[in-house]
């Protein structure tokens, strides 16, 4: 049965929508390499990564899984990921190979999955996905963040600091070889389904 407009505009969807809104708004906040813009952009790159369990969990919950937002859903966490890589390409916080390898991933993966679909073919996914998905996040919170952190109150030592720029470059080193190793595991099984 063909979606209408009443069956799209449910809050999983809405909350989807309200992830892509906050891409922009993260951009324009990082125009500036400034500390107090990455701890704001930082914020709301975590807002829109809740929402992206969020939705799915409620999605789920309430039985209005649709096509519509199984369409967008992946894509809004794509554009979030990519568009605070390469908004803090510039000043130098993240290896430019490292975003052509993680953006090529999506290009070329979400690319086979469009093949897959148009010929009905169902390839499912593994954890891999979601484990990168989970290492992506968490590295760029650091990355956004950047400059060194006080996380000890009342103790105003270099020991008490961290510095969220090697937390963020750690975790994404190894977001890449899941990346890599996800996007490999999904072509082999799309050629082995094509191939039968």
């Amino acid at each position: 049965m063909p979606e209408t407009a009443s069956n799209i505009w449910n809050l999983p969807n809405i909350l989807t929508l309200l992830r892509i809104a906050l891409i922009p708004v993260m951009a324009v906040l990082l125009l500036s390499p400034s500390k107090d813009a990455g701890f704001w952009a930082a914020a709301v790159f975590a807002v829109a990564s809740a929402t992206d369990w969020l939705d799915g969990y409620l999605a789920r919950r309430m039985g209005i899984v649709t096509i519509f937002g199984k369409f967008l859903d992946p894509i809004a966490d794509k554009l979030m990921v990519m568009a605070a890589l390469i908004m803090i390409l510039p000043y130098g916080r993240v290896p430019a190979w490292m975003v052509l390898v993680i953006l090529g991933r999506e290009i070329i993966i979400t690319g086979l999955r469009g093949i897959a679909s148009s010929e009905g073919i169902v390839i499912s996914a593994s954890d891999l996905g979601k484990f990168k998905t989970i290492f992506q996040i968490v590295a760029i919170l650091g990355l956004l963040l950047h400059y060194d952190y006080h996380w000890l109150f009342g103790i105003d030592h270099p020991l008490f600091y961290v510095n969220m720029h090697n937390v963020g470059m750690f975790y994404l080193w190894i977001a890449t070889v899941i990346t890599i190793w996800s996007g490999v595991d999904y072509l082999v099984k799309f050629v082995r389904v094509i191939a039968k």
